[in-house]
């Protein structure tokens, strides 16, 4: 590797060495310009080290957040609306502020998600909303709920964007959906459990504590004691593992050098932020962002009402919803293993919508009776598809975006798109429109229609932007096709590329120089 071949990306200090002070960390690991051999039984180790370690953290981590959120729905289904006195939309209110505490705070989450290193930052928000949680019980009015979930809301805005960063530092392109789909499908584990937690701890006799209170009282001291042992398990990053080798940490920051995303940096980037507001990708991703969890905040917070309103009791309700969660789980970890094989993330996609709007269509149109359960129950399950759309526009996001500070400041956003969604979700069912719903359910068959469109339009940008990756290799002196092994199923060594008229040179050489994809012409899109 010459330095020709890096002075647009790369500065030299007066002795004529590279600078590398605005370079990943893993790049003064593995040096400027050595490979590390290794074969794919080593990657293979690797892989199943770090999903022991890390991956385990983030599935449990997940859970617990997912667990603390969708509780709510089951307090309404025990009393809580009635002991807390709340009228008219302060349910959907209460439902809606952690979403509004997350929107205000994402700003900061992209920041501290570079700068304070990662194993401080998951247990202090794991032990945030966990004591946000625990203090729900203590609430029986509408201001101190609405105070509890916006600090609910705070501590978990890092959540997703955090997740997010740590997979795309850990692991391959190619092993990023299912890992991906390993920690959001804790929706439906979440839910699963929290139909059975309730349906348990309800049947609690207690002269002091109402059924929702125990509930509360439970998930939030389960989240409390897990953060000790995130800060002693969790590691910042790959040159910091303690559960790696010396070897081994060199291995695994080679691994990830087809990937062309970095390994993680502390530098805060203002020109990345410039470069992730510029690009239409960006708001795609946000608008699909949004319209998802539109629907998946109407299953998160009216589930419960939804089903009640079909005729079932508190306890029968419960039950219900734990089918709902296994399908949310089949649905997530089935998409995601078809989108690593596939490798078409935006085709799966698009046809997960169709399941959504048949379910809402059947909502819409059948009749609150006994007779028609059965078809009314089905609808409501089709809607567990949505669940499928998340963890696939995050692998879209993490694959296709280089660079610490702009993968950040893109999940950040994309969590602002979330949190916007979650905002309007609950407000389109309103109580003076159960059981049916129909006015909340017309909206939502209108937002997936538009999801799918959006999810067409970033298809075709992606094809775009790889024919201009491929003009400018070309007019760097390099072909103008890459093969992209970040997404092969097993590892495999980057080859050296032939070009003609120039010396041997070999792609990978800006894999850890913290470049945006933009910035980087060896970058492949994916979608």
């Amino acid at each position: 590797m010459n330095s020709n071949e890096l002075e647009d990306n790369i500065s030299y200090d007066k002795s004529g060495k590279p600078d590398i002070s605005h370079a990943d960390n893993a790049l003064e690991v593995v040096g400027f310009s050595e490979r590390i051999e290794l074969s794919g039984e080593d990657s293979k180790r690797i892989v199943r080290k770090t999903d022991r370690v890390i991956l385990t953290i983030l599935v449990w981590v997940y859970f617990l957040q997912v667990l603390d959120k969708s509780v709510l729905g089951y307090g309404v289904t025990f009393g809580l609306q009635i002991d807390a006195d709340l009228r008219g939309n302060e349910y959907s209110l209460i439902g809606s502020i952690s979403s509004i505490a997350q929107l205000a705070w994402q700003p900061f989450s992209s920041f501290l998600i570079v700068k304070v290193p990662h194993r401080i930052l998951m247990p202090a928000l794991c032990l945030g909303w966990g004591i946000a949680q625990a203090s729900m019980a203590a609430c029986h009015n509408f201001k101190g709920l609405m105070a509890a979930r916006f600090f609910l809301g705070l501590f978990e805005a890092g959540c997703l964007p955090l997740f997010s960063v740590i997979t795309s530092q850990w692991y391959r392109r190619a092993e990023q959906p299912i890992r991906i789909a390993a920690w959001y499908g804790t929706n439906g584990a979440a839910n699963i459990c929290a139909a059975a937690l309730s349906y348990g701890l309800a049947h609690i006799k207690s002269d002091i504590l109402k059924a929702w209170q125990i509930i509360f009282l439970f998930v939030g001291l389960v989240t409390i004691v897990s953060s000790p042992i995130v800060y002693w398990r969790l590691d910042n990053d790959i040159p910091s593992a303690r559960f790696l080798t010396e070897q081994e940490k060199l291995q695994a920051i080679e691994r990830l050098r087809a990937n062309q995303t970095g390994a993680g940096n502390r530098k805060f980037k203002v020109k990345h932020i410039r470069e992730a507001a510029l690009e239409p990708k960006t708001y795609l991703w946000m608008g699909m962002a949004m319209l998802i969890n539109v629907g998946a905040s109407v299953t998160n917070s009216f589930g419960p009402l939804i089903l009640s309103g079909l005729g079932f009791d508190n306890y029968t309700t419960s039950l219900l919803n734990m089918p709902f969660g296994a399908i949310q789980m089949i649905v997530i970890l089935f998409g995601s293993y078809l989108a690593q094989k596939a490798r078409v993330k935006g085709a799966i996609l698009a046809a997960f919508i169709f399941p959504v709007i048949a379910g809402l269509t059947l909502l819409y149109i059948l009749p609150r009776t006994h007779n028609v359960q059965t078809p009314l129950l089905v609808g409501y399950y089709l809607l567990a598809f949505l669940f499928g759309g998340n963890p696939l526009v995050v692998t879209w996001i993490v694959g296709n975006t280089a660079g610490t500070t702009k993968r950040s400041v893109i999940m950040s956003l994309y969590n602002v798109a979330c949190s916007a969604g979650n905002i309007v979700g609950p407000l389109l069912f309103n109580k003076k429109d159960a059981p049916a719903y129909h006015p909340g359910l017309r909206a939502c068959l209108g937002i997936f229609v538009a999801l799918f469109c959006i999810v067409f339009f970033q298809w075709f940008n992606l094809i775009f932007l790889n024919k201009l990756q491929e003009r400018k290799r070309v007019r760097n002196g390099k072909q103008a096709k890459v093969v992209d092994y970040s997404m092969r199923s097993h590892y495999h060594a980057i080859d050296e590329v032939n070009v003609e008229g120039q010396a041997q040179t070999r792609i990978g050489a800006n894999a850890f120089l913290d470049l945006t994809d933009r910035e980087n012409d060896e970058f492949v899109y994916i979608y």
